[in-house]
C-alpha cells in the first residue's frame, strides 16, 4: 500500500502547478525550493509532501506522454 496525500498537498500542489506550470520540474530538490520560496508553511514536512506530489505529477504526466506516442 502506498502513502496517503491529504487534500491540502494536493489542492495546494495542483493550484501551484496551474498557476505556475514553468517552474516546476521532475527534480524534487529544485521543486523543494521553488515551493519554499512560493508558498509561506513553516513546516518542512508539508513543504516537502508538496515538493514530492508536484514531482510525481509530472513524471506522470512525462511517462503518459512517451506512452501515447509509442502507440
Amino acid at each position: 500500500m502506498g502513502k496517503v496525500r491529504t487534500t491540502l498537498v494536493k489542492r495546494t500542489a495542483r493550484k501551484l502547478l496551474e498557476t505556475y506550470p514553468d517552474l516546476f520540474t521532475g527534480d524534487f530538490e529544485h521543486n523543494k525550493k521553488v515551493v519554499s520560496q512560493l508558498i509561506e508553511y513553516n513546516s518542512k514536512k508539508l513543504r516537502n509532501q508538496i515538493a514530492g506530489y508536484i514531482t510525481h505529477l509530472i513524471n506522470s504526466a512525462k511517462k503518459r506522454e512517451e506512452k501515447s506516442k509509442r502507440i
